[in-house]
């Protein structure tokens, strides 16, 4: 039986939803280890890093299995877990310090993606430079690092901005939370996102999922925004699901989208377990909303039920994640 340290982030009892969902995955993730027969070892990734290194070598792990999103809740620190491990040279399963890095500083992962030829929605920094397009009717402001779409909400949508509106805007979200923000162009069309695993034979693309936003309002934005997430009593909890079911008329784009998803693995390096996130535009054409480098694991998330659609237990999952760490 082979020690396996489960890392999540340091959760406080009083934690919002999204934070404490770090710990049904460490739960879930320890389970399967166990069915697997390994012996998991529960620990919280704190700030103290040399507390953390202490209790790594006490422990001494067979390998580890890295679920870190926050770290004193900050999502811009997520790195500091896959950067530590790498220090004391300890096999850890998903992606490495640089992609983990690169992704999670969303605007900086746009312009990798643009500068690869991938296309993703216009944007503006808070230095006030638009990045893509002619500016659109529509954008949505959100945090630079953050992830779970936190702090994402129908009072960040901004409709028809006049010249400097987005930057004061993003200006003053940074005010109000102590971290960046920028403007995303917002994309109305169809909704997918595609899962990436370490198989044997390298990353494998997981069944394509789209997200369906029932009897939303006409003014309404279909926006996964924290509230669909998290909020299990409200209209968008109620009103968004996720299907796996497609016209056939929809094979051409579901293969383009698996192509992209590929795509965005091999610039980022992504290991172990990712997702790709798009938005279709009126002409049909996939852009790339996000590349997680660290997607939800949760028994119910949709990670985990792409790999149903897929036929994968979840354990076997987990296993191949092992086995990817220790290559």
């Amino acid at each position: 039986m082979k020690k396996i340290v489960v890392l999540h982030s340091d959760v406080a009892p009083d934690a919002p939803a999204d934070e404490l969902d770090c710990l049904r995955q460490a739960q879930a993730v320890s389970d399967a280890l166990t069915a697997l027969g390994h012996e998991p070892v529960l620990m919280p990734f704190v700030l103290d890093l040399a507390e953390n290194m202490d209790k790594l070598r006490q422990i001494s792990p067979y390998a580890v299995f890295n679920l870190v999103e926050t770290v004193a809740g900050k999502g811009s620190l997520v790195y500091l877990a896959p950067a530590l491990l790498d220090l004391l040279n300890l096999p850890y399963t998903g992606c490495r310090t640089d992609a983990m890095y690169l992704t999670s500083n969303k605007p900086l992962a746009k312009k990798m993606l643009r500068d690869a030829g991938i296309a993703t929605p216009a944007w503006l920094c808070e230095n006030g430079h638009l990045c893509g397009e002619a500016p659109a009717d529509t954008f949505i402001v959100k945090a630079c690092w953050e992830e779970a779409s936190a702090g994402l909400d129908e009072t960040c949508v901004v409709k028809s901005p006049r010249p400097g509106d987005l930057a004061r805007i993003i200006q003053t979200k940074k005010n109000e939370t102590g971290v960046p923000w920028f403007a995303e162009e917002y994309i109305e069309g169809r909704e997918f996102n595609i899962g990436l695993l370490a198989g044997q034979d390298g990353i494998i693309a997981l069944p394509a999922a789209e997200i369906i936003f029932l009897d939303y309002p006409e003014k309404k934005l279909k926006i996964l925004d924290y509230r669909s997430k998290w909020i299990e009593d409200s209209f968008e909890y109620e009103h968004t699901s996720r299907t796996f079911d497609f016209d056939r008329h929809d094979a051409p784009l579901i293969d383009r989208l698996r192509e992209i998803a590929l795509a965005c693995r091999r610039l980022f390096d992504l290991r172990g377990a990712a997702r790709v996130d798009f938005r279709i535009n009126e002409n049909g054409e996939p852009l790339v909303l996000e590349v997680n480098a660290n997607p939800c694991l949760s028994p119910d998330a949709g990670f985990a039920a792409a790999l149903k659609r897929a036929k994968i237990p979840y354990h076997r999952a987990i296993d191949a994640m092992i086995h990817d760490a220790l290559k």
